[in-house]
């Protein structure tokens, strides 16, 4: 049997959408592709605090997370790659002399660190759990490590912050605007010189337009059937939706399981 080396996206591609659970097929797929000896990962842009409770439901022990810059390798996290310092505090100090509130990530937790309210009063809540350490001498200067941020700018407001583009960010709900490690290919390269696998026998599945930065002709491409056309169209392979077996479907025809 030639060793493959599988990664797959969690939202829209393992789990269905509606239920946010796995959908059963693909949980059989991983099973078999385990069992048949191929090496099997999440690859995703959650955090690792938040992506492990899922890669340990699933029966998996290998992951990229935070956006490319976390990897676990036999349920041990050996890298976690923070923002750029300087320009995570040069954004920051730009938008909260703008008066927008900013929330720091310090650590692999719920936590997040800010000066004050502002992000709050000016959005309200972050749309997932979260515990808000408040300090009102919170100093940016003397920050050691930022994983994220979290800046309560609106999406009409963005050319304010004139320093946004130095750093990867992105627009998960419309509120604020989030800025993480976002390189999750490099997150695969890393992923497989440490294992030292050949690039060429790496297959990648996703669904959404945070996936294309995945898809290489290096290796072999999955868009899921419920995938958006931008994915289809540099996929090396398209299979049915997800809900539809597209998984399993695929990894039988191929003859992966």
């Amino acid at each position: 049997m030639n060793k493959k080396y599988f990664f797959f996206d969690i939202d829209g591609t393992l789990t269905d959408r509606k239920t946010g659970k796995i959908v059963p097929s693909a949980q059989v797929a991983l099973n078999e592709l385990q069992k048949a000896g191929h090496f099997v990962a999440i690859a995703t842009g959650r955090a690792h605090y938040k992506a492990r409770k899922f890669m340990e439901s699933v029966g998996l022990h290998d992951m990229v997370c935070c956006g490319g810059g976390g990897l676990v390798i036999h349920d041990e996290l050996v890298q976690n790659i923070p923002l750029d310092l300087e320009k995570s505090k040069a954004i920051a100090k730009q938008a909260l002399s703008l008066g927008y509130g900013v929330l720091f990530a310090l650590d692999d937790s719920i936590k997040v660190y800010t000066q004050d309210h502002t992000f709050q009063k000016q959005v309200g809540d972050r749309k997932e759990p979260t515990e808000y350490i408040y300090d009102g001498n919170l100093d940016v200067d003397k920050l050691d490590v930022i994983y994220k941020m979290y800046i309560s700018i609106p999406k009409d407001k963005e050319s304010e912050l004139t320093l946004k583009d130095t750093l990867g960010n992105m627009r998960f709900v419309p509120d604020y605007l989030m800025f993480q490690y976002d390189a999750k290919h490099q997150g695969i390269l890393d992923m497989m010189q440490h294992l030292g696998g050949d690039l060429k026998d790496v297959v990648v599945f996703g669904d959404d337009t945070n996936d294309m930065v995945m898809f290489d002709p290096q290796w072999t491409s999955v868009a899921m059937g419920n995938a958006c056309q931008e994915l289809k169209d540099i996929a090396t392979i398209v299979t049915d939706a997800n809900v539809d077996d597209g998984i399993y479907n695929i990894c039988k025809k191929m003859e992966w399981i």
